[in-house]
């Protein structure tokens, strides 16, 4: 028993030297390569291994590699990933390069210039081209629609050109307009409805008095910048963009048939004792089995029933030189409303050209044009007087 234990022990210890003898201590410092400063925090991962380390205060590690070969990862927040591998020393020094994709991010334009992300301190949210383009809609308002914190994007009626409601943290007044203000490249304009989403860069909010300072009273309400597309690297680049869908009424509320109706009126005239209005505009009782065989009309189905559609194109051509510039798209929306003689139709076009003059005096030129067609009053009669006139309402009651 004694012997078998003994030789039990004898292969535990060779096994744990084989073990050691297979992997080895690496130490070293990590800098800045820029100042030569220690990074604290660099995680520090060895390839293939649930083995790892991160740098001390002094930037310094402690790893365990295998004995021959090896690859180490450095990875730290702000600076480029670096890989490395190993040879048979026994300690490195490493530098790590600061990513100036992650430092220099440029988050938003604040009216007096652009601010690093991490130097903003405004309570600003910004929404990138990517985003915007991507929604099937034809208002960029519509995109942002619950991506930006804050902001509370509404429709007021079912015109298809209806303007939306936006509010940036609340309403700030009871009897005056909460609506924001709104900059395209520079310039104040009284919506971005007729601008296609398609051509536009980014979307920034300015929400808080610090970040909307510079324009006064007009930003007690907050602050909506627009950047359009341009040409970035002067590269000629043609892009096409597509997309259509279908619209249908997702519910309606279930109506009575003919003969339940003019039975239900008839309980009334008994209940209001005016048998004679049931009389005058259902006729006598003994005939209310005429009311079987008369076909239904569920003014629902009649008015707002119908499938609608949509259809969305854009076309962006850009490119230029070195000291040139220019962007030009054409954007073409037609929208059929599910409402019955509703529809919507809106041509964009898109000009930038950007020059450069001297070393520090460049010319920027921005035109832009928009035809928009609407058919059909929406929700709303042209002539409506109030919301009793809605023929949207007189629908649902009928």
């Amino acid at each position: 028993m004694r012997k078998v234990l003994l030789a039990l022990s004898l292969l535990s210890f060779f096994g744990f030297s084989i073990a050691q003898a297979q992997t080895r201590q690496l130490t070293g410092i990590v800098k800045d390569k820029a100042d030569g400063q220690p990074l604290v925090g660099v995680s520090v991962t060895v390839k293939d291994s649930k083995t790892g380390a991160s740098t001390d205060a002094n930037g310094a590690f402690k790893v365990t590699v295998p004995q021959k070969g090896g690859i180490l990862t450095f990875t730290y927040i702000g600076y480029k990933t670096r890989t490395i591998t190993l040879a048979d020393q026994s300690k490195m020094d490493v530098t790590l390069e600061e990513d100036a994709n992650t430092l220099q991010e440029v988050t938003v334009n604040i009216g007096y210039g652009v601010v690093r992300k991490k130097d903003l301190t405004g309570a600003v949210s910004s929404v990138g081209a990517d985003v915007i383009a991507a929604a099937p809609v034809s208002s960029a308002l519509e995109a942002i629609q619950g991506r930006v914190a804050g902001i509370n994007i509404a429709s007021t009626e079912g015109s298809p050109d209806a303007d939306l409601v936006v509010r940036v943290r609340g309403g700030g007044s009871i009897t005056g307009d909460n609506s924001p203000l709104y900059i395209v490249d520079g310039f104040p304009v009284a919506s971005i409805a007729d601008i296609a989403p398609q051509d536009i860069e980014t979307i920034d909010v300015l929400k808080d008095a610090s970040s909307t300072a510079i324009y006064g009273s007009r930003g007690a309400n907050g602050v909506i910048l627009v950047t359009t597309k341009n040409s970035k690297d002067g590269k000629t680049s043609v892009s096409y963009n597509v997309f259509t869908g279908i619209k249908q009424l997702a519910n309606k509320l279930d109506v009575l048939t003919p003969l339940d109706y003019v039975t239900w009126q008839y309980e009334r005239a008994l209940l209001d004792k005016t048998p004679n209005d049931y009389t005058q505009y259902f006729g006598n009782y003994q005939d209310i089995d005429l009311y079987g065989n008369v076909p239904a009309n569920d003014w629902q189905e009649i008015i707002f029933g119908r499938t609608g559609t949509t259809f969305n194109q854009n076309l962006n051509i850009s490119g230029g030189g070195d000291k040139t510039k220019y962007s030009l798209s054409h954007s073409f929306v037609k929208d059929k409303a599910i409402m019955q003689l509703s529809e919507f139709e809106r041509q964009n076009i898109n000009f930038k050209l950007n020059h450069k003059l001297y070393k520090g005096l460049t010319l920027d030129f921005g035109l832009r044009y928009a035809d928009t067609k609407t058919k059909g009053g929406g929700a709303n009669e042209q002539n409506e007087v109030s919301s009793a006139d809605s023929r949207l309402k007189n629908a649902m009651l009928y």
